[in-house]
This record gives C-alpha cells, sequence and structure tokens, in this order.
C-alpha cells in the first residue's frame, strides 16, 4: 500500500534513506506497516501542516520535518487508543497543535500522548532530529532550485514519509510487527 503512495521522483529516495537508518535502529520491522486508516489522514493532515511547516523550514529545518515524525507517532497512537473517537475529529494536526502550540507540539505528544519518560522522551527526539537532519541532507542535495514547484513537492514527499515513518517507529513501540503471511 504505502509504495502506491509514493507521486514524487524523489520520495522513493527519501524512504530507502529512512527505512535503511531505521531498520538498523530496529526501530521499524523489515516489512512496513499498512496502515490504511493512518494514510487516509495524510491528504488533510499536509494541508493544514504546510502553512506552519515551511514557515518554519528556512530558519528550522529539522525541526519542519522532525514535527511531522512526531505527528506521525501521534496519529499511529490514537489510531491503537481509539480510532472510532480520533477519526471523528476534523484535522488531528490542528488538534494537537492547538493542544499547545507550535513550537512545543513535540513534547506536548511526547508527555501527553506518547506518555513518554524523560529518558524515552530524549531517545525519540534524538532518533526523530536524526531522522529530520538526513532527510534535510538529502532535500539540499536534490537537483532542484530552492523556491520552485519541485522544491515544495519534495519538501511534501519528506513530509509524507517522516509522517509514515513516525506511525511505523509508533506502531512497532506499540507492539504491532509485521511478518510474511
Amino acid at each position: 500500500m504505502q509504495d502506491e503512495q509514493i507521486k514524487y521522483p524523489f520520495e522513493e529516495k527519501i524512504k530507502e534513506d529512512l527505512v535503511t537508518y531505521l531498520q538498523e535502529k530496529n526501530l521499524i520491522d523489515e516489512i512496513l506497516p499498512d496502515t490504511t486508516d493512518i494514510e487516509e489522514k495524510w491528504l488533510g493532515i499536509a494541508e493544514a501542516y504546510l502553512p506552519d511547516g515551511m514557515r518554519e523550514f528556512a530558519t528550522y529545518p529539522i525541526v519542519s520535518l522532525g514535527w511531522m515524525m512526531f505527528v506521525g507517532m501521534a496519529i499511529a497512537t490514537y489510531w491503537d487508543k481509539d480510532w472510532e473517537l480520533y477519526n471523528k475529529v476534523e484535522n488531528l494536526y490542528t488538534y494537537l497543535r492547538d493542544s499547545i502550540d507550535f513550537d512545543h507540539m513535540d513534547d506536548y505528544i511526547c508527555e501527553k500522548v506518547l506518555l513518554l519518560t524523560n529518558d524515552e522522551q530524549h531517545i525519540i527526539s534524538t532518533i526523530i532530529g536524526k531522522c529530520a537532519s538526513r532527510t534535510n541532507s538529502i532535500l539540499r542535495h536534490l537537483p532542484i532550485s530552492p523556491g520552485t514547484s519541485d522544491a515544495f513537492h519534495a519538501y511534501v514527499a519528506a513530509l509524507h514519509q517522516m509522517y509514515y515513518m513516525g506511525a511505523a517507529i509508533q506502531l512497532k513501540r506499540m507492539g504491532y510487527h509485521m511478518t510474511k503471511l
């Protein structure tokens, strides 16, 4: 299912890099999860996130990319906790952001949604920072000019993979394991 969602030419490169890194750290399974319910929320989340994310990207690209991974983790948690309830929320990104504010959304998700200890929060934040840094490096080295349509699409593709990998990490953390049948 996930492969069918890749729409931009550079998204596969970002996905491959994140998968390799996260599998080396044993944070995602060899077989990636089929996250139909979570994926169905992507477009609405992306549309609501873009004004905030794009505003931050020029000065804080790691935050702009990383926060989307936190969002993916939160959506996976909501899916596990009570999807019938959370699926009714108009936009889960704005729900998360407005629970505190954009700048502190990572802390809110870690403390109030994922219920992480301080040590766990440090570990997750470090991993997300490394994923965001790797993805930013890929974006910076793409053969595209900043401010172009291609640059916008590459950014959206990067956000999509950060979201998906955040969900994949959290699903594994919650005990969901993808195996061949």
